[in-house]
């Protein structure tokens, strides 16, 4: 038997870079997948339809409560309740390197929207589902920046650091109902977004990446997933409220 067999899992920023490799994976271990962006997650979902996985997708705004609200109910509809929440959906790669005055108030608020309060809708949306049903896990993306802090990111660092923060509040109150929340922080993964970057994608910030890893390469999509997959598995039944950093040995903890 597969590892979530009829399990039933959410998957924002589903369209591109972490999420569709995230959902293909879930599904492969029996997973119903829906994915959910702004952006369409049409092909995305036809290729976990082509492995044999079933999937769907739906538009949403995570900022947008309602929005959010209706992502749930086309999950119900479809699927059935959510056991299953990956918060991946995030402003990172739209995200200029400036000095600190160069930030505007607008842009950092925005980041803030999508980053935190994103994830703290959807996480708001899915609870009454898997308190009702006893069960249920949910992973946040988090980041190494976070652990390691950079220059000319303020915004998305602090950010983050606020998703690590959610992750062990949400853990406390949640575990009672049967319900784990963690984080998962990669360093630099190398999306499609990302290579396109007129910074992160250069190839000295990349060899600098690199360098710094214990496990001298690239990091790509697929790294994160298996750990992603583990933290909705019972092999990790007994772990909540932690912070699982991927990213080739470059921050020790």
């Amino acid at each position: 038997m597969k590892q979530l067999e009829n399990r039933i899992a959410i998957v924002t920023g589903g369209a591109q870079g972490i999420g569709p490799v995230t959902g293909a994976r879930l599904a492969a271990e029996g997973a119903k997948i829906v994915l959910a962006d702004v952006a369409p997650c049409e092909k995305a979902v036809e290729a976990i339809r082509g492995t044999g996985g079933q999937a769907t997708s739906v538009r949403v705004d995570v900022t947008d409560a309602a929005q959010v609200a209706e992502m749930v109910e086309h999950c119900r509809r479809t699927f059935g309740a959510p056991d299953i929440l990956i918060n991946n959906a995030a402003l990172a790669s739209a995200l200029d390197f400036k000095p600190i005055e160069a930030i505007s108030s607008e842009e950092w608020a925005r980041v803030f929207d999508v980053n935190v309060r994103g994830v703290f809708e959807c996480t708001k949306a899915v609870a009454p589902a898997m308190r009702e049903g006893g069960y249920g896990t949910i992973v946040n993306m988090g980041s190494g920046t976070f652990l390691k802090g950079m220059a000319g990111l303020p915004h998305y660092v602090a950010s983050k650091g606020a998703v690590v923060g959610m992750t062990r509040a949400f853990a406390r109150e949640l575990g009672s109902d049967g319900i784990r929340v963690n984080c998962v922080s990669p360093g630099l993964v190398m999306t499609e977004e990302m290579r396109e970057h007129a910074t992160m994608g250069s190839e000295a910030v990349a060899s600098a990446q690199i360098g710094s890893r214990a496990i001298p390469r690239e990091q790509v999509p697929e790294d994160l997933a298996g750990a992603i997959v583990f933290l909705c598995t019972g092999n990790s039944d007994f772990i909540t409220g932690q912070t699982l950093v991927v990213d080739g040995g470059s921050f020790f903890h």
